[in-house]
């Protein structure tokens, strides 16, 4: 079976866009969170994932945006995307957010797997060092997470002799890149997809991942997307400028 992966789009229709048109054959989609926050396209974003992801996992910010809680732990550019995302959303749409399952996620066709946001233990927290990594990674049974939030591409293993973070950089160029990597049957991995909508590793490209679970493969993209209009749409929806801003240089 072939998955798609897509996590932290954002509201970035741009990029979403030029993912699907990359993403190679697939049976199945699954989201793992934060459709929504930052960008200016929620109502299409959310469109494009209900068609075509199977799985949906819960973000903080759809959370906020969905009014689910407040947005008191945001910092303030995003807690007035959050709060400008509240009044842009359709109904169906703000409906559909506050409807979404928190992780940690499984799927009857797709066993030893789990999917969530942020971790296993909290949908807030963030998975970012090797220090973070290993406390989930000693205490799960599913030997193949994955998840969001960091806006990081790559991830964290653990075998039986070490433990470790997957460094999954491509490059800093500006075309359509790929790095695949094949999973050790005896390690326990945690897998992020990295971001499609607001990378946050130095690499201005979307990210996605794409799974192999016969072969137990994992291809790792980034992908270059119309940056320019997704950061016009940003400032004619009156957001913050940072939030166009960050888009070019992936940070």
């Amino acid at each position: 079976m072939h998955i798609l992966l897509l996590s932290d789009i954002h509201a970035n229709l741009e990029a979403l866009e030029a993912c699907l048109d990359a993403a190679p054959p697939y049976d199945l989609a699954i989201n793992l969170g934060d459709v929504v926050g930052y960008g200016a396209t929620p109502n299409e974003i959310i469109a494009h994932c209900r068609r075509v992801c199977r799985y949906h996992v819960r973000g903080n910010h759809d959370k906020a945006c969905a009014g689910g809680t407040n947005v008191e732990g945001f910092n303030p550019i995003a807690a007035q995307a959050a709060l400008w995302t509240r009044t842009a959303l359709q109904q169906t749409n703000l409906e559909w957010l506050r409807d979404l399952p928190a992780g940690p996620l499984s799927a009857d066709e797709l066993p030893g797997m789990e999917f969530v946001h942020g971790s296993p233990f909290d949908e807030d927290e963030y998975l970012v060092a090797v220090t973070d990594a290993m406390e989930v990674l000693f205490s799960r049974r599913a030997p193949l997470t994955f998840f969001g939030h960091t806006h990081i591409q790559g991830g964290f293993f653990l075998n039986r002799e070490r433990g470790g973070e997957l460094h999954t950089q491509i490059g800093l160029g500006n075309t359509w890149e790929t790095r695949e990597l094949q999973l050790d049957p005896d390690a326990h991995y945690l897998i992020n997809p990295g971001s499609v909508g607001q990378p946050r590793d130095g690499d201005w490209r979307a990210g996605f991942a794409w799974f192999d679970n016969d072969s137990r493969t994992i291809r790792f993209y980034r992908v270059p997307y119309d940056v320019q209009s997704a950061q016009r749409r940003i400032r004619e929806a009156a957001l913050p400028e940072r939030l166009a801003a960050r888009l070019s240089i992936g940070r």
